[in-house]
Parts: C-alpha cells; sequence; structure tokens
C-alpha cells in the first residue's frame, strides 16, 4: 500500500519539549500553592488546553474554578511556556533527519499538535514551516483535541488523503488514540510515558534512520 501522507505529532515525539513544559506547570501549579505530583504530570502529556486546566487546578484541591480563573491561569502559563520556548528547542535523536528524508520523498506531511498555534508558530521557527502542507494545532479543533480522532481527521482532510492510508508518528497514549481512533497507522516512539500495545500500532525505540521506505510497509501490517 502506499502511504498518501505522514502526519507528525510535535511536543515529545519532533522536539523533546514535554521537558519544557514542565517547567510552567510545576512553577503555576507552586502559585496555587500546591506541588505538581508526577502521575498528573504524566497525564497531561498530550492533552489540551482545558483538559490540562482541569487537572491543574484539581491538583490543589480546585474542582470548579471560575471561568475568570482558568483563562488568567493558562493565559499565565501560555506567556511562561513561549518565554521557555524562546529560550531554545531541543530536537528528538533522529527527528530533524526524519522529517527532511520523508519531505524529499515528497509524500504530502501534516503538523498536528494539541499545543495551540501561538506556541506552536515559535516551535515552527525552530522545525520549519516549509516541511508541511498543513499544520492543525490544539485551538482549531473546537475543542475536540486529542484524544479524540478530530485533529487527525482534519490533517487528512486538508491534505485531501485517506486517513487509513496515513502514517501518524506519535509519542504518547492521548496522541496515538487519537491516530488510532481517525483510521490511521501509528509509528510509536515513547518519549517520557509508555505507550501499550494496540492496533495499527508499530513501535520504534527513536526517529533515527526513518525514511518513507521504513513507513509504507506498516500500512500493510
Amino acid at each position: 500500500m502506499t502511504v498518501e501522507a505522514v502526519l507528525w505529532d510535535m511536543d515529545g515525539t519532533l522536539l523533546d519539549s514535554e521537558k519544557l513544559w514542565d517547567i510552567p506547570l510545576y512553577e503555576f501549579v507552586e502559585k496555587l500553592g500546591g506541588t505538581l505530583s508526577l502521575a498528573t504530570r504524566q497525564a497531561m502529556v498530550g492533552s489540551s488546553v482545558p483538559r490540562t486546566m482541569s487537572m491543574l487546578f484539581a491538583e490543589v484541591g480546585i474542582d470548579r474554578p471560575s471561568p475568570e480563573d482558568v483563562a488568567d491561569g493558562a493565559a499565565w502559563i501560555m506567556r511562561r511556556t513561549e518565554e521557555v520556548f524562546r529560550a531554545g528547542l531541543p530536537w528528538r535523536p533522529g527527528a530533524r533527519e526524519a522529517l527532511r528524508a520523508v519531505r524529499d520523498s515528497g509524500v504530502p506531511m501534516a503538523l498536528v499538535t494539541s499545543t495551540e498555534r501561538q506556541l506552536t508558530e515559535v516551535a515552527l521557527d525552530t522545525i520549519g514551516r516549509d516541511l508541511f502542507d498543513v499544520t492543525v494545532c490544539g485551538d482549531e479543533v473546537d475543542r475536540r483535541n486529542k484524544p479524540l480522532p478530530d485533529p487527525y481527521l482534519k490533517a487528512a482532510r486538508l491534505l485531501g488523503v485517506d486517513p487509513t492510508r496515513c502514517v501518524a508518528i506519535e509519542d504518547s497514549p492521548t496522541g496515538v488514540a487519537s491516530a488510532v481512533a481517525a483510521g490511521c497507522t501509528v509509528l510509536v516512539v515513547p518519549c517520557d510515558v509508555p505507550v501499550e500495545q494496540g492496533e495499527r500500532r508499530v513501535f520504534r525505540d527513536s526517529l533515527v534512520g526513518v525514511r518513507l521506505e521504513a513507513l509504507a510497509p506498516l500500512l500493510a501490517g
């Protein structure tokens, strides 16, 4: 089978940025007077902003924060994260070379991320906008973010391809669930959180050596 498009996640897949997200998230919970647990932090990986904010407030016993507090908190985290991103974004092993190799093959590519557009634009200064035909961000899917299939379905629709003929590349359980639900085959390269085995999932330790020729056989599997 021919790969019609390759759909890339960003945080934890292309960029080793989950560790950078730690900084504002831990700082925000400290501002609220608490401490962010490892279990809660890991549950946030790949999540949307609304779900992340809900978990942050719940961590300090605030189950029903006001809309104003949620908006102010999200804005604070956005500003702080942008500061951290602008200080430098590290690549995941092999990601830069894999992106360029797949791009050079001529297959359409999309970036599909739960990160909102404002921060994604900062990250694209490092990754390269020219590598993607389409980018779908977390604030562009009508609040139906990963693990729902909508982000990947939207990317496939914008590219004019069949999602079942696409390979998605992901690192987190949330992102993998989204891509699988959309019908994609997923190359899973875990980063900070383990991902369980399951349908249409092929695992790899890193993106080192990944080329389109290595992705096409995954669809037949």
